[in-house]
């Protein structure tokens, strides 16, 4: 039967096959018009991968079945459950979940005899990668869903700090530990001592980032998990977990570079310095910034009907409302009305990279109105109104106009320039840096304070009426 049948090739040839299926899947998922095809894709090539490694196994037929049932009804519940603000949270959690299951891969190859050193390597540096990357996301859960207070300064998060530092030193000495074992006694507990190190230096990593870089830190972790993935790949010699593990881990370090860039700072200054702290200019009291002028939803309404150009630019508080339905219905009521309306996407607004381009695409916002700052910006000053829903930092003007500001270079949508700016917002705080912005005291702006939903609501209303 085996001459006749070689299962051995036949994986082979799926592997290869499930392969370019990613390959276009993750290019596919670079388009907004193309990314749900592409994640089909992916998600048809993961299933036959799976598929065909199981049935070379030799395990029980009966386990691998309840495990993917298990796991299928576990992510489908969760995936049908979340609410469309929840998807960082998400995105967090499934990061760490790619982490959990290379550590435990390796935990299980190293209680393998006989070892070569270069897989000995894997195995730790799997662990390493793959326990950073289940503790800190688990961390990352916990800041973006407001459930972890904790932050730098904090005691504990000092502790947490200690312990990722050492744990690179412990890295040092499990992997070279079969030459150190010739020379000094074996410590035979050290690896799990090692485990534990991990996953505490992983909550130490993530743990005095800030919240304004949680979509740096999404990205981030999710090409750890990628990395991580790729190695077990190497530990296993499965080929489509090491192109697949490559790809997710290459495209997720190139999108942590670009979120970086979005932010005018190095990858380094956002995992370990952050945000320095606010000048006093910055920090000033809101009496010292100017005269907050209020505006009711009617008074929006007035200067929206005869507005000839609209640039909405949406924020985590659209998000938090879960304004982007009342948002395109808007939207569609000033087109009708004879209005030119664009979407100003900043790459860091809301909680995870590409967090406001899925809230528009679940709300059915055309691909083609949403803009990139580079595109607005240039004609900001002709735009009648700029509508700005939620967003803090990615339109402040300290970014551009003062030099002491923390925030100081970043890119922003430069708002400020429009004739006429609507600042949606419950209140007067700041946003994720900490920073004032004097947007919301500019002689052009107006503050529509409350509910986003609820305001926008009012002025749909208006336009049916």
């Amino acid at each position: 039967m085996d001459s006749i049948i070689n299962v051995s090739a036949i994986q082979n040839i799926v592997y290869i096959g499930s392969s370019i299926l990613f390959i276009f899947g993750i290019k596919m998922l670079g388009k907004e018009a193309t990314a749900v095809r592409g994640n089909y894709l992916s998600a048809i090539a993961m299933f036959l991968a799976v598929g065909i490694t199981c049935l070379n196994l030799g395990i029980d037929i009966k386990i691998i079945i309840s495990g993917i049932l298990l796991g299928g009804l576990i992510g489908s519940l969760i995936a049908i459950k979340v609410k469309m603000t929840a998807i960082p949270e998400m995105v967090a959690l499934f990061n760490g979940f790619g982490g959990l299951a290379t550590f435990l891969i390796a935990w299980s190859q190293f209680n393998s005899p006989n070892n070569s050193f270069f897989q000995h390597v894997l195995i730790m540096l799997t662990v390493y990668i793959g326990g950073i990357t289940f503790a800190g996301s688990l961390v990352a859960y916990g800041k973006l869903s407001e459930i972890l207070k904790l932050g730098k300064g904090s005691w504990i998060t000092n502790i947490l700090i200690s312990f990722f530092y050492l744990s690179f030193p412990a890295l040092l000495y499990v992997i070279c530990e079969p030459f150190i074992s010739q020379f000094i006694p074996q410590f035979s507990s050290y690896f799990f001592i090692f485990l534990g190190l991990t996953l505490i230096a992983g909550l130490g990593f993530v743990m005095p980032i800030g919240g304004g870089d949680m979509p740096v830190v999404i990205s981030l972790l999710n090409s750890f998990s990628g990395i991580a993935a790729a190695f077990a790949g190497l530990l296993l010699q499965n080929n489509v977990l090491i192109v697949a593990g490559s790809l997710v881990g290459a495209s997720g370090l190139i999108l942590t570079i670009i979120m970086a860039k979005a932010m005018n700072r190095t990858i380094g200054n956002i995992l370990f310095i952050g945000y320095a702290s606010t000048s006093s200019s910055s920090s000033s009291s809101s009496e010292e910034q100017g005269e907050v002028k209020p505006i009711s939803a009617d008074d929006a309404y007035l200067i929206l009907e005869n507005a000839s150009s609209v640039l909405v630019v949406p924020g985590y508080g659209m998000a938090v409302a879960q304004a982007q339905h009342v948002v395109r219905e808007m939207g569609e009521l000033l087109e009708a009305n004879g209005t030119e309306v664009k979407y100003g996407i900043h790459p860091v607004a809301g909680r995870m990279p590409g967090h406001m381009n899925v809230l528009l695409a679940e709300a059915n916002v055309s691909y083609d109105l949403l803009a990139e700052p580079d595109d607005v910006n240039p004609s900001m000053d002709s735009i009648d109104v700029a509508m700005v829903i939620g967003a803090n930092d990615v339109v402040n003007p300290s970014a551009t106009e003062e030099e002491g500001s923390p925030i100081y270079g970043m890119p922003i949508i430069e708002a400020h320039k429009a004739k006429t700016v609507f600042v949606l917002k419950r209140s007067m705080s700041s946003g994720f840096a900490g920073v004032q912005n004097p947007l919301f005291f500019k002689e052009n702006t107006r503050m529509l304070f409350g509910d986003a939903k609820e305001s926008i609501s009012q002025i749909v209303s208006e336009f049916k009426d």
